[in-house]
Parts: structure tokens; sequence; C-alpha cells
């Protein structure tokens, strides 16, 4: 059975939330600096996958042509033999009929070569395209390759010497959400979501919402300076909190 979380005070709620936003802000500053390597990264990986896709699909295409060009030789080389066989017959045939049937016959197989060599050529110019197109995917896919390896090697630069880093500032987060209520932090979550800049909790700055500078009526402000609920901004949304309940002096709220 899970040990409840232990009700806590508002001043408690607020400091809880803002550490936690500190150690949100330090990890998205880390994503921020791998930028758009991950996706960029994903994005080369996909068009190569694709490349090789079309690699595979052009020599398969490349051999049923040659396949056709195989079965319209044996064509060709079959009609070649008969008009040999009938221009033989020619010299042994007992009528005008039998020669004039033996002429048709040539004929018509001297079609059928004609046939097979149009069907030789067209496979034959559709296997040279295709080959073309071959040479230009495997040479767009190796400099896509060359292109990965760079990002992939920076974006590892980048990962190792702040994977440590980012996976204490995780585990310090999780501890520490662990210590909110699921209500207030799925709210927090919620707005850190529908934030640009991903805060959740900010600090008042010259009397306006450090989020999104809209000026802050002097009556909320007593009540934020209260710590009695927990306040948003009417205009983004944020949750709003006093900057010395954090210890920041009002002076200083202005660089937090």
């Amino acid at each position: 059975m899970a040990t409840p979380k232990k009700e806590l005070t508002v001043e408690e709620k607020l400091k809880a939330l803002y550490d936690l936003q500190q150690k949100l802000s330090e990890i998205d500053a880390i994503k921020t600096l791998r930028g758009e390597l991950p996706q960029e990264v994903q994005d080369l990986e996909d068009e190569i996958a694709g490349l090789h896709t079309r690699v595979a699909k052009f020599e398969d295409e490349i051999a049923l042509q040659k396949e056709e060009m195989a079965r319209n030789e044996d064509t060709k080389q079959q009609a070649e033999a008969l008009i040999d066989k009938y221009t033989a017959d020619q010299d042994n045939v007992r009528n005008n009929r039998e020669y004039d049937y033996l002429t048709k016959e040539i004929e018509y197989q001297n079609l059928n070569i004609e046939l097979a060599e149009k069907r030789i050529n067209e496979a034959s110019r559709k296997a040279e395209v295709l080959s073309v197109e071959i040479e230009k995917a495997k040479e767009l896919c190796n400099d896509r390759e060359h292109a990965l390896e760079e990002k992939k090697s920076e974006l590892n630069e980048i990962v190792s010497e702040n994977k440590q880093k980012e996976e204490t500032l995780r585990e310090k987060a999780k501890k520490q959400e662990n210590k909110i209520e699921e209500r207030l932090l799925t709210a927090f979550k919620r707005i850190r979501k529908n934030t640009r800049n991903g805060l959740g909790i900010v600090v008042v700055q010259r009397n306006a919402c450090g989020g999104c500078f809209n000026r802050i009526p002097a009556q909320r402000q007593m009540e934020i300076k209260m710590h009695k609920k927990v306040i948003v901004c009417e205009y983004c949304g944020r949750i709003l909190i006093d900057p010395e309940l954090v210890g920041i002096a009002p002076e200083d709220a202005k660089n937090k």
C-alpha cells in the first residue's frame, strides 16, 4: 500500500513547485542544446531507409526486364530456327499451295522476330533508365549516410557531455514530484505544456507576471504575498509566486 503524501501548506506547495520548475528548466535547457538534432537524425534515418527501399524496388524491376529480354530472345531464336526450316522445306514442295503456305509462315516468323526485338529493346532501355536511377539513389544515400554519421557524432557528443547531469536532474525532479499532490502536479504539468518556454510557475517581477509580463493588480499582489492560496495569472494561467518566498530579493526578481 502506497504511503500517502504529506499534506503541505500553501507555502510548501509553492516552494516545491518552484524547485521542481528549476530542475525541469535545466532539463529543458539541455534539450534546447540538443536542438533539432534528434529529429534531424530520425529524418535522415527515414530517408536512408526509403532510398534503400527504392534501390531494392528498382533492382527487382531490372530483374523483371531481364527476364522479359530472355523470353523474347528465346522467341526470336525459335522464330529464326523455324524460318531456316521453312526455307529448307521450300526446296522440297510439291505444289504452289505448299510453297505459298511456307512463305506466309516465314513472313509470320519474321514478324515475330521484329516484335521480339522491339520488346527486347524496350526492356533494355527500361533497364538502363532504372540503372541510372539506382546510381542516383545510391549516390544520394551515400551522401545522406555521411550526413547522418556527422549528425549522430554531434548528438552523441552533446548527449555524453550532459547525460549524467540530465539523469541526475530527472531523478531529483521525480523525487520532487512525489512531494506534490497529484491534482496540483497535473495542473502544473498542463500549464507547462501550454506555455512556449515551459514555465508553469513564475515569480512576480516589477509588479507583473514573470511569464507574460502583464501587470498584476495591487490586491492580487497582496494575496500572492500572503501565501494563503495558489494564485494563477489571469492572462497566461501560470502559477504566481512571491519572489521572497524562494529567496529572491525584490530588486533581483527581474533577472529570474
